[in-house]
């Protein structure tokens, strides 16, 4: 009878030590790939916020002369992000996503981030209104959550010197245009967070 206890205490710990280990890792969500985390969410809604703040004081710095409600929107064109990024089974378009693919996805956001960081950084702000709120909240979410887009220089925005009017309508239309990739990029950002598309 010894020899039994001996051969199924072992047995009996092995079993107790492997079954929370197991139940844990059925538990815990798959991780994603890539660099989204929940900092990334609160950096995202973070631009997003200061850009609708920027857009709703609609101040005569930055629009001066313009109704910036009343303009259409510029999207930037280059990329695919809308399309590439729409979650698995999405009908969105018209048409059923199988498969989603994660390294395309974050790769159009980055080349969105770039190109808007560009854009915004070359407008003369002589009030320091794009450089404190959007560009400051943009750097923030390019060097925490998308380090591959940091090629770009980072650098505060240009000259001091007075926006002409087409300047002035081209950054509200543009920053209309963010707003709505924003919002997309903001909701891609919370479902690569959930892992829904690892499912």
């Amino acid at each position: 009878m010894p020899l039994v206890k001996l051969y199924f205490s072992p047995a009996l710990l092995l079993l107790v030590l492997t079954c929370p280990l197991w139940q844990l890792s059925q538990s815990v969500p798959v991780m994603s790939k890539g660099p989204v985390t929940d900092s990334c969410i609160l950096y995202a809604r973070a631009l997003l916020q200061s850009i609708s703040e920027t857009l709703a004081q609609n101040n005569d710095t930055l629009f001066s002369g313009i109704n910036c409600s009343e303009q259409i929107v510029e999207l930037n064109m280059e990329t695919n992000t809308a399309s590439v990024c729409a979650p698995k089974q999405s009908t969105c378009s018209g048409i059923v996503k199988s498969e989603f693919d994660q390294d395309l996805c974050l790769k159009n956001i980055g080349e969105d981030l770039r190109h808007y960081y560009k854009f915004l950084s070359a407008q003369p702000d002589p009030g320091m209104s794009l450089g404190s709120s959007v560009l400051g909240s943009l750097r923030e979410l390019m060097q925490n959550c998308f380090a591959s887009t940091t090629d770009v220089v980072l650098e505060e925005a240009a000259a001091d010197r007075p926006r002409t009017y087409d300047e002035r309508l081209s950054l509200c239309k543009v920053l209309k245009g963010f707003q709505v990739r924003t919002i997309t990029i903001n909701r891609v950002i919370s479902y690569l967070n959930s892992g829904e598309h690892t499912k």
